[in-house]
């Protein structure tokens, strides 16, 4: 619970600074009819509607499980979070490349840069802030799993939160560059580099859109746990008193939480009905409470390779 509440704090913390972020360099670009300024604002208002998205995304997960939904609705946090990076692309790079190749193509008439410097410099302490909030929580999480927190960002099950770090991080790249092709046409007259830069921020966002699609689809067709930590799940069932062998285990991320194990299971030989389920009770009830992320856990009794063919093997003598 501490988790979801840290996540709906940082893209709402986000999102607040981005609308005035926004608002502010729209006025910076009109008064000193900078197109990168202009790419900027469509970059925040771009942004704005995506924390929108993100909110919605981590609300509509929270709902608990229902007849129609069995499974609950952790991975409908993944939808919203794609619709976000799709806003990101849309809202954002678009507006940026056209705004720039109209720049280059027409040209453009540079005002006073001053109010644009200073946007841009507020601006640049605002998404920080966003940005060390969303760091925090990564490394937070990181430290918890006892992973790299550059690692747990490219995997984590929580998009939003790599959402939130993916686009300030942006956000601070394209604030330099705005800056850069404001001074280079303050310096040299034209408006050509403020068209670059204007493209250049196209891309970038390109980029984050591109990798925040590419995650959320991975989480919608369905990702399993890292090797890691199959192999550990498969080595603690194995533990188990009772179990000969775990001969097939699979994991399915369905939410920022939400974990789903199944696995086919060979128990000994002398363990009776109620004991086997004794048992599946008891390796359900220890994956929960060592990993509080398992929701469910779902254990398939199967004979092991040796019973089998054991049993074919004498059933071939049988028949000799």
């Amino acid at each position: 619970m501490a988790e979801e509440t840290e996540s709906v704090g940082t893209v709402l913390l986000a999102g607040t600074m981005n609308l005035g972020i926004a608002v502010a360099k729209a006025i910076g670009g009109i008064v000193s009819g900078s197109s990168a300024m202009l790419s900027e604002a469509a970059h925040s208002v771009a942004d704005t509607v995506t924390e929108v998205l993100l909110f919605t995304a981590l609300k509509t997960s929270e709902r608990p499980p229902d007849d129609a939904h069995p499974l609950g609705y952790g991975q409908a946090l993944y939808v919203w979070a794609m619709l976000a990076s799709v806003a990101t692309f849309v809202g954002g790079a678009v507006f940026s490349f056209y705004d720039g190749i109209h720049t280059l193509v027409q040209g453009e008439e540079l005002g006073s840069p001053l109010v644009s410097y200073i946007v841009l410099a507020v601006s640049f302490v605002l998404e920080g802030t966003s940005l060390l909030r969303g760091v925090r929580q990564v490394r937070g999480e990181a430290a918890g799993l006892d992973v790299p927190a550059l690692r747990h960002l490219r995997r984590t099950p929580d998009t939003t939160v790599k959402a939130v770090v993916l686009e300030d991080t942006a956000a601070l790249i394209g604030l330099v560059l705005a800056a850069g092709g404001l001074l280079a046409g303050q310096l040299t007259g034209s408006g050509v580099w403020d068209g670059v830069a204007s493209i250049c921020i196209g891309v970038l966002l390109t980029a984050v859109a591109v990798e925040l699609g590419r995650s959320n689809a991975s989480m919608l067709i369905g990702r399993a746990l890292p090797d890691r930590m199959e192999r550990a799940l498969a080595g603690e069932l194995a533990a188990l008193p009772g179990v000969e062998e775990v001969l097939e285990l699979v994991t399915a991320v369905q939410g920022r939480h939400e974990v789903l194990v199944a696995a086919k299971v060979d128990f000994r030989d002398a363990e009776t009905a109620a004991e086997i389920e004794r048992l599946c009770d008891e390796a359900e009830r220890m994956l929960r409470e060592r990993h509080p992320s398992i929701a469910r856990v779902f254990l398939d009794p199967t004979p092991g390779r040796s019973n089998v063919s054991g049993n074919e093997t004498g059933g071939a003598s049988a028949e000799g």
